[in-house]
C-alpha cells in the first residue's frame, strides 16, 4: 500500500480546500470519499457564503453577528480568525475560478441571510455550494491531487495517541484497505441522517468520521446542537434555500398571514414555523417577487417545487416544514484544526471549531469550510514534514476491521435495522428536535441503548461482495447508534435552553451553562462534562 504525507477523508468544500493547500505546500495527498468526489453535503449549500466586503459592512460587524448567533458559545479568538480571513478567502476562490453572481458594475452581488446585520453573502444564483465544489474539484485534479472513490471510512489507525492513517472499506469489492499517512484530516460532514425522514441532508450524512474519531479517543464537543432549517418542502424535506427569504420571500400561516421576521436567527424561525404547523399548513410565498427575479436568482427553488411538488412558485404558495439541516457539534479541535490525537486534524461540519456555538449564522458554513479547510491543509502538510509517523502494514486495526466485515456476513439478521433506522428518525425529530424535555430524551436514550445491545442480532440480507450497499447502510447505522447516544446524553446534561437546544422544562438560558459540552470515553464508557470557552 502506498503511503502518503496527508490522507483526507471527505471531498466537500473543507476536504477539497485542504487538499489544494496540502498540494500547494509540496506534500502528496490522497482524498478518500465514499461516493463520487462531488456528491457531498457542500454541494447542497445554496444560499451563499459570507464575506464582509461592502462599504457599509465590516469585519467587526461580521464577528458580532457570529458571536450573537452562537448564543455565548462561540470562541471570540476562532471567530475573529474566520472573519479576518473572509476577504482573502473570496480572493482565493475568485482566483481559482468560482463564478459568483455580480452586479451590473461587476461588483459581487450579496444578499442578507438570517441573523446577519448586512447583505454579506456572495452567491452563484442558488447553486453556491455546488459551484464552489465543482471549481475546487477541477483545481485539485489540475494540480495532481489523488482521489479514491467508493471508500467508506471504518476506523482510524491509532496507537499511543498517534494517528497513522485509516482503514477503509472498498465498496466496489467489500475488501478492507489500510491507508497510511503522516497526517490525517477528517472532513466527513455532519450527522443529520440520524433524523431520517426529517432532514434536508442525504442519508449518507451519518457521522462516520465523528464516530471513528470518538472510537479512536477524540473528544467531541457541543453534540446536542443541531440546526433545523425553517423551510424544507413539506413531507419531502428537500431544502428550500434561505436565499428564497433573503430575496424577500414571506412565511405565511394557514390563514396566509405573516407571523415571524423571516430573517431572524434560524432557531427562532424554525420553532415559529413548527408551532404554526399545529394550526395547519405553513407556506413560503414568493409570488410578489415576480417571475423574472425568481427565475434569475432562484432557479433551483423553481425546479425543486416543480419536480417534487408539481408547484409553480411564481404563482403558487409552497407548503413547508422545518427539517434537520446542520450539525454544530463535532470533533473538538483547536484554532489550527488539531484534535487531541497527534497527527489527526478535522475541519468542516464534522469538526467543532467553536465558531457556530449553539446556532450557526447563515452563510458561515461554507466560509468556515474554506478558511479552516485551508488551515487544516497547511498545518497537516507542515506536520507531515516534521515526522516520520509510519508503522508496519497489517495493523491491529486493519485485522480487527477485516474480521468485523467478514463477521457481518454471518450476523443473524433477526432484526431489520432499516426499520430501527426509520424509527430513530421519528423519535429524534419528535423528542430531541426543536423542542425537548428530560423525560422524552431519556426515553429515546433508553431505546438507543437497547438497539446497541441488539446490534449483533441485526445484519445484512445481501451477501454479495460487489457494491454491497446493504453492508454500507449497516455500517453507517452502527455509526448512527454511537453518535445518537452522545447527542442524547449531551442534550439531557444541558439543563437550559440555548440556541437550537430548546428545553420545555428549562425554557431560559442559564448563565452557568455558558460552556461547551465535551463528550469522551473513559474505559469504554461515555462521559460528558462542561468546559469553559478558551
Amino acid at each position: 500500500m502506498k503511503k502518503y504525507d496527508v490522507l483526507i477523508i471527505g471531498s466537500g468544500v473543507a476536504g477539497l480546500s485542504a487538499a489544494i493547500e496540502v498540494k500547494s505546500n509540496g506534500a502528496n495527498v490522497l482524498v478518500v470519499t465514499k461516493n463520487v468526489p462531488t456528491a457531498c453535503g457542500s454541494a447542497q449549500a445554496q444560499g451563499g457564503i459570507n464575506f464582509a466586503i461592502s462599504n457599509d459592512d465590516s469585519i467587526q460587524a461580521h464577528i458580532e453577528d457570529t458571536l450573537k448567533s452562537s448564543c455565548g458559545l462561540g470562541s471570540i479568538k476562532h471567530i475573529t480568525k474566520l472573519c479576518e480571513n473572509s476577504k482573502k478567502s473570496l480572493e482565493w476562490l475568485n482566483d481559482i475560478g468560482v463564478v459568483f453572481s455580480k452586479n451590473d458594475d461587476t461588483t459581487f452581488s450579496q444578499r442578507r441571510l438570517g441573523g446577519s446585520s448586512h447583505k454579506r453573502a456572495c452567491y452563484a444564483s442558488d447553486y453556491t455550494g455546488l459551484k464552489i465544489v465543482q471549481t475546487l474539484y477541477d483545481k485539485a485534479l489540475n494540480i495532481g491531487v489523488e482521489f479514491l472513490s467508493d471508500g467508506l471510512l471504518l476506523n482510524l489507525i491509532v496507537e499511543d495517541d498517534i494517528c497513522y492513517g485509516a482503514t477503509v472499506l472498498d465498496i466496489k469489492t467489500t475488501l478492507v484497505k489500510e491507508i497510511y499517512s503522516k497526517s490525517t484530516i477528517l472532513a466527513t460532514g455532519g450527522y443529520s441522517a440520524i433524523y431520517e425522514g426529517f432532514t434536508t441532508n442525504s442519508y449518507a450524512v451519518s457521522g462516520d468520521g465523528i464516530a471513528a474519531a470518538y472510537r479512536a479517543g477524540c473528544k467531541l464537543s457541543n453534540m446536542e446542537f443541531v440546526q433545523f432549517h425553517p423551510t424544507a418542502l413539506k413531507e419531502k424535506n428537500i431544502l428550500i434555500s434561505e436565499s428564497a427569504r433573503a430575496e424577500g420571500g414571506y412565511l405565511l400561516d394557514a390563514k396566509e398571514k405573516r407571523f415571524v421576521d423571516e430573517l431572524e436567527k434560524r432557531d427562532v424561525v424554525a420553532r415559529a414555523v413548527f408551532e404554526k404547523l399545529k394550526d395547519g399548513d405553513v407556506y413560503i410565498d414568493l409570488r410578489h417577487l415576480g417571475s423574472s427575479k425568481i427565475n434569475e436568482l432562484l432557479p433551483q427553488e423553481v425546479a425543486i417545487a416543480r419536480n417534487f411538488a408539481n408547484l409553480d412558485i411564481t404563482k403558487e404558495l409552497v407548503p413547508i416544514n422545518p427539517a434537520a439541516h446542520y450539525s454544530m457539534g463535532g470533533i473538538k479541535v483547536n484554532e489550527n484544526t488539531q484534535t487531541n490525537i497527534n497527527n489527526l486534524f478535522a475541519c468542516g461540519e464534522c469538526a467543532d471549531t467553536q465558531i457556530h456555538g449553539a446556532n450557526r449564522l447563515g452563510g458561515n458554513s461554507l466560509l468556515e469550510a474554506v478558511v479552516f479547510g485551508r488551515v487544516a491543509g497547511f498545518e497537516s502538510a507542515i506536520n507531515a514534514c516534521k515526522n516520520n509517523a509510519y508503522i508496519k502494514e497489517n495493523s491491529k486495526q486493519y485485522q480487527n476491521d477485516s474480521a468485523f466485515i467478514n463477521g457481518v456476513f454471518n450476523f443473524s439478521n433477526q432484526i431489520d435495522f432499516y426499520e430501527k433506522r426509520s424509527f430513530m428518525g421519528k423519535i429524534f425529530y419528535k423528542n430531541i428536535g426543536l423542542f425537548r424535555t428530560d423525560l422524552n430524551m431519556k426515553a429515546v436514550l433508553s431505546q438507543i441503548r437497547q438497539w446497541q445491545k441488539e446490534f449483533n442480532f441485526m445484519g445484512i440480507s445481501d451477501k454479495s461482495t460487489t457494491y454491497n450497499t446493504n453492508l454500507v447502510d449497516f455500517i453507517e447505522f452502527g455509526n448512527m447508534l454511537e453518535i445518537s447516544e452522545i447527542i442524547a446524553v449531551s442534550a439531557i446534561s444541558r439543563c437550559e435552553s440555548r440556541g437550537s437546544h430548546f428545553r420545555i422544562d428549562y425554557p431560559q438560558i442559564n448563565p452557568s451553562f455558558e460552556k461547551i459540552s465535551v463528550a469522551y470515553k473513559i474505559d469504554g464508557i461515555l462521559a460528558v462534562d462542561f468546559e469553559d470557552l478558551k
